[in-house]
Parts: structure tokens; sequence; C-alpha cells
């Protein structure tokens, strides 16, 4: 099935073609530095940073294009708050986004314009718009005039009419339509600026990614991305702005990513349940989020809630335990993984295991090809890991046969690795870091774990059952798991 994507431009789903064969060139918005970056930031990069991956994999060359937003009301205000000139607020915010991004585990977009480096592009943009009638100065500001653009709307198929109903907009006399927005801002005094033919002043929101996509990308591009909250008014008014100056079609395929609620609520530094990327990554993994991340399609809602970090927690304990077992089952054996349907017949759990195993990068494909489905490839995983530990579980020494079926999935496994960024680390690392983690907030050692373990196996032998489950309810207190099996007992923080 070839790739097929969910443009907000028609509503439905679409065959993927891009402008060039073989290339896609793909923008996504990028944050205004003035703050630090919240989870819902690293939902919108991490969704985009696996699109990139994924479409370079199946074979495309991709040129991806993120901005900052280095200019603009938050970054001055915070600038004057702090008594500091605005770039210091912007570097400082640039810097700190990139170590977020760097602690997600993504690649480097192929580049990452500023804003303030093109002010030259976006002023070439004012003025064609200005000089085609499509734009007018208003003292030293100047407006777009979205009634002369027929089509203004057509992402979020609105109408001016309805927008105007349900919006408060400033009133403005200056304004032909109380919907036209901003695409050069006077300087007030105190304001950063540049020189440009309507004054001193600084570009609006909108102006800057119409130029710096257009720059990168040409005036027709494959692939603009965001989350759903951009669709109106950013993303409306960089196509009205777009194809108002070249005469066509701005981008062909319109990506929107769902929000990130907390606790079922909208995230809201108001209500107190605002998180940011650093706070989250000190309590989970950066594994687990992205596991959180990417367990709902990306264009559904997702809900951030201590049970569901939770439940992704347990599924990355559950995907490195597995690998775990593959690892160990494999050391020291040279698996065949090319004939992997060869030599004695297989029971029933290996033959539905080499079924799935011999299937799972076909249908990772169908599934990411199905609109970048990562919660169906994720599924498959799972399932496949349902029946490892089931044939597993059947035998303490595996055949030569679950031997080469097991290095096929770990082959594969690492490939669907590169792609989501999950699977990627040392199982047995992975795990004794995550075991350290918890033992951290526990008010017990491991040593103390292991002493009242022995004690506990010397109470069984001498039948002293009473003492035995004091130690197992005193250790069940302190978040200790007793796991008693033929070979002994070992423990798991719960």
């Amino acid at each position: 099935m070839p790739l097929r994507v969910f443009n907000t431009l028609s509503g439905r789903k679409e065959a993927f073609v891009p402008v060039t064969p073989g290339k896609v060139k793909m923008y996504v918005c990028g944050v205004t530095v003035y703050d630090h970056t919240h989870i819902g930031h690293a939902r919108a990069n991490v969704v985009f940073d696996i699109i990139f991956r994924y479409l370079q994999w199946i074979g495309y060359e991709v040129t991806y294009v993120r901005n900052y937003t280095d200019i603009d009301d938050k970054i001055i205000n915070r600038a004057n708050k702090e008594g500091v000139p605005f770039r210091e607020i912007s570097e400082r915010f640039i810097r700190e986004f990139d170590l977020d991004m760097k602690a997600l585990g993504l690649e480097l977009p192929t580049c990452q314009p500023r804003a303030t480096e093109h002010i030259a592009d976006i002023i070439r943009l004012v003025d064609t718009l200005v000089e085609k009638g499509m734009a007018y100065q208003a003292g030293g500001d100047v407006y777009y005039c979205v009634e002369k653009f027929d089509s203004y709307l057509k992402l979020s198929r609105r109408t001016l009419e309805d927008m105007q109903a349900g919006a408060r907009i400033e009133v403005d006399e200056r304004k032909r339509h109380p919907m036209d927005f901003a695409l050069w801002k006077e300087a007030k005094p105190g304001e950063p600026f540049w020189e440009s033919p309507w004054g001193k002043g600084r570009p609006g929101w909108h102006i800057e990614c119409s130029a710096m996509s257009m720059k990168f990308l040409g005036e027709t591009f494959d692939i603009h991305g965001g989350g759903k909250d951009l669709v109106f008014p950013h993303h409306e008014n960089e196509i009205a702005q777009a194809e108002a100056a070249t005469g066509r079609q701005f981008v062909k395929y319109w990506l929107h990513n769902g929000f990130v609620n907390i606790n079922s609520e909208k995230m809201s530094k108001s209500l107190g349940n605002f998180f940011t990327i650093k706070e989250v990554l000190s309590r989970y993994d950066c594994e687990v989020l992205r596991l959180f991340l990417l367990s709902a399609h990306y264009r559904s809602p997702l809900d951030f809630s201590d049970q569901n970090m939770a439940e992704a927690a347990s599924g990355m304990e559950r995907i490195y335990g597995t690998l775990a077992r593959i690892d160990e089952a494999l050391a020291g054996k040279q698996a065949e993984t090319s004939s992997l349907s060869d030599g004695n017949p297989l029971n029933e759990s290996e033959s539905e295991l080499l079924e799935k195993t011999e299937s799972l990068l076909d249908r990772f494909k169908e599934a990411m090809d199905d609109d970048f489905n990562t919660a169906l490839a994720l599924g498959n995983v799972f399932d496949i890991l349902r029946c490892i530990n089931k044939v597993l579980g059947e035998s303490s020494v595996p055949s030569e046969k679950t031997v080469s079926i097991l290095a096929h999935f770990r082959s594969d496994i690492r490939e669907i690795g590169k792609i989501i960024g999950i699977g990627i680390s040392v199982p047995s690392a992975y795990l004794e870091k995550i075991r350290g983690d918890r033992l951290n907030r526990l008010e017990i050692t491991e040593e103390e774990i292991i002493k009242l373990i022995e004690e506990r196996a010397s109470a069984r032998k001498t039948r002293d059952f009473r003492r035995s489950d004091e130690i197992r309810d005193l250790l069940i207190a302190k978040n200790i798991i007793l796991l008693d099996s033929a070979q002994g007992t070992s423990w798991k923080v719960k």
C-alpha cells in the first residue's frame, strides 16, 4: 500500500505524491523562544521527527526545516521584565530548546532558520503583497487584506462571518476589515527594530514562516506541519500570504498533531497543570515519554497522567525485559536468519512466532503508510513480544529454530527502533538503570532486600511460614514484589 496522509486542507486521507519524485520538502513550525518548552511541544516535535525518519527510511531524500521565532511580543515583554536585551532571551531559550530536543532523542532537522536572520526576505515578501494590492500601510504598520484573498480560511473551512461572530477582535480603526492581520509592526519606543520601506519596525508572526519556508523549500512544497492550534490563524495566514504573492499552491499536504491534555483537562499555567519537558524527563525516561507520545495516533488527543505514564513505563520494561531474554537466549549462539522455515517441524507457539516475525517489517510499513499510525505499529510489536515470552517460557533451552526466529526479530526491532526511537538502548543496561532509579526513591537498599530474601528462604526451609510471610509483607509495603520460581526468588520494584 502506498503512503497515505491525512491532509487538513482536504479533510481526508490522500495518496502521498511529492512535488519532485524521490524528494520530500517539509516545514514544521518551531517555537517562540521566550520560555521553556512543555509536553505539548514534545508531542509535536517527536511526531514530526518520526515522520522525518520514516520518509527517509522508505527512500525519500528529505529536506526538513524547523524555524525559531526569535522576535515576538512575548520575547520583548520578558526582556523588558528582566531588563535585558531581547536577544539574550531568545538565545537563552534557543539553547534550552536544543537541549530539550536532544534529551528527547530527536534528530536535527536539515536547517533551523531564525526569523531575525531573514528580515530582508520578509520585507521583500511584504513589499510584494503591497505592490499587488493584497496589503496596505496604516501608519508604520502593514496589514494583509483578508477580503481580497478569495480562498481565505480554506484550511479550517470557515467563513469570515463565522470567525467574526465567534471571536473577540481588538478594535483598530486603521484596519479595512476586523480580521486583517499585521505583516509588519511599527516599533514602539524602546523596542527592537529594523529599517523598512514603512519605517522602523519588525515582522508580524505569520509572515516569517511564509518567507522562510519558501526561501528554503520553494514556492510550492510537500508537507507543512504543526499542532492543531496553528490551523487558525497561523497556517491560514501563511497560505494567504504565500499564495497571494506567488499565485501558486503553497503546500500540498497539511499535517496537524492533536493536543495533549493533563488529566483530561486542557493544559494551562492558570490551572497549575503545566509541565515542561525538563520536568517530565526528570521523572520519566526519554523512551518512556516517546512510547507514551506514540501510543495514540498523532492526530488524536492524548491525556498525560500518572496512570498513563506508568503504563508507558511498564510497556518499556516489557520491551526491554523481552529483549534481555532474547539476548540471553542468543548468547554464544550463531543464528542463521536466512532460512527460518527450514529444519525440524515447529510447535504451535513457534509457528505463530515465525509467522508474526517474518511479517513484522511489512506490518510496520503498512501501519506507518496509513497516515503514520504508530499506535498500530506498536501494537504489532507488543503482539510479537507476547509470542516470544510464551515460546521462551515453554523451554529453558530454546531450540535452534527458536534462536533463528529470535535473531531475526532482534534485527528487525533494531531497524524499527531507528525510526521510532524506542528499543535502542542495551537491554540489560536499561533495566538496571530503571531498577536503580526506582531504588533511589525507596526507603530500602538493594543489600537490605537481598538480606531479607535470604532470611525468608531460610525461614521457608525451616517451615517458619509466619516469618516468611512477614518478610514478604514487609517488602510489599516498601513496593518490592517477590517472584518465586523453581530457580529461586527474584524481585522487582512495583
